[in-house]
């Protein structure tokens, strides 16, 4: 399988994801952000970062890049696309994906490991992961999702709502949300669940030094055939 990674200005974290997908079997290439067309690929993925430094809005610069308007095209036609952190908020900022991630609950960036329940399996991501619950990382100071009433209920009904943030042994509380996001979210889905954006970072989490192996169970179900 082949996999496509977006870089923009201020992206830190785009080496990691390509690791990430190389190691676990993906055929991997960098797209800078001023290219105009993706080469034929399987996945196309929105990396963590700072895109433009997080200036006006995390995102709302890089939303508007020549690239963007590929990636649109390529979800639009059912192309699998993944979006971490920056990525997540970039989904957001290009209409890809509803809602919006705001400033943290307590306006502080945060850096931490956080434990995260699998709400819903898509048919293309956490397809086969039999755990619940897995243990991320999250780097943030904008990671507060937030949408209204009405879009909450749809992203529920339609079972939208991928990651939630949880306790060790899954208990879904405010408790444990480190940022504020409404009903604990850590990640959504589109409708057709072809577009996963996420807060954690999978790529980080894909060795025993690195304090953990949980992501290693996100590549693996995604580089495994339906």
């Amino acid at each position: 399988m082949k996999s496509s990674v977006i870089i923009f200005p201020g992206s830190n974290c785009d080496r990691d994801m390509a690791i990430a997908l190389e190691k676990f079997g993906f055929k991997n290439s960098m797209i800078w952000h001023n290219d105009t067309r993706i080469p034929k690929t399987d996945l196309v993925v929105l990396p963590g970062g700072f895109s433009y430094g997080d200036y006006l809005r995390t995102g709302s610069i890089a939303a508007k890049s020549k690239i963007i308007s590929e990636v649109i095209n390529f979800a639009n036609s059912g192309g699998l696309v993944l979006g971490v952190c920056n990525g997540f908020q970039l989904l957001t900022e290009s209409g890809l994906l509803p809602g919006v991630l705001l400033r943290n609950k307590y306006l502080r960036f945060i850096c931490s490991n956080v434990y995260l329940n699998i709400k819903n399996n898509s048919k293309y991501f956490f397809k086969k992961i039999k755990k619940k619950t897995i243990e991320l990382h999250i780097a943030h100071n904008e990671g507060c999702y937030y949408i209204d009433k009405e879009h909450i209920k749809k992203l529920e009904d339609k079972n939208q709502i991928a990651l939630e943030y949880c306790s060790q042994d899954g208990k879904v509380s405010e408790e444990f949300n480190p940022n504020g996001s409404l009903n604990n979210i850590a990640g959504i889905y589109n409708e057709k669940q072809n577009i996963l954006g996420m807060m954690p970072h999978p790529e980080r989490m894909i060795e025993p030094i690195l304090s953990g192996e949980d992501g290693s169970l996100f590549f693996k179900d995604l580089f495994t055939k339906n």
